[in-house]
């Protein structure tokens, strides 16, 4: 698949997977100077890319860096981001930082990654019987701890 990327900004950097395995593709802070992020604060940050997904059977998904999220508390505020294929502007990355220290993302930090992923345009049928299962409508830990 074959996903075109275009330079908003001159110091845009593309994305790049950091090894031949990885799922993701690192995305980097396009910013000119150093954005602090203070605890419980969120910041938007840009990284100077637009995309053109190829159709609708796929969309981008972005994610928190492990690296960021384990050891400084730095999160996407929204969890997990999600590029539509239809979407044609900067791809943004909202940030939040649940640590009591601040972070400083640096100019071209890597900040996000990137996954494209297959979706399934479902349809929607209204019904009064959905069907039974074992599990029925047994919510959150309903299955155990272990």
């Amino acid at each position: 698949m074959t996903v075109k990327i275009k330079k908003l900004r001159k110091n845009a950097k593309l994305p790049a997977r950091g090894t031949a395995g990885a799922a993701g593709t690192d995305l980097y802070a396009c910013i000119d100077d150093s954005v602090t992020i203070g605890p419980n604060e969120l910041k938007i940050i840009p990284t100077g890319i637009a995309i053109a997904l190829p159709d609708s059977s796929v969309a981008a998904f972005l994610y928190a860096r492990s690296g960021l999220g384990v050891k400084h508390g730095i999160c996407l505020s929204n969890g997990v981001g999600v590029i539509d294929s239809d979407y044609r502007g900067e791809i943004c990355v909202g940030l939040c930082n649940v640590s009591d220290a601040p972070y400083t993302i640096e100019p071209q930090e890597r900040i996000a990654q990137m996954v494209i992923a297959p979706v399934t345009m479902a349809k929607f049928e209204e019904t009064d019987d959905l069907g039974g299962t074992e599990r029925g409508e047994k919510g959150f830990g309903s299955t155990g701890r272990a």
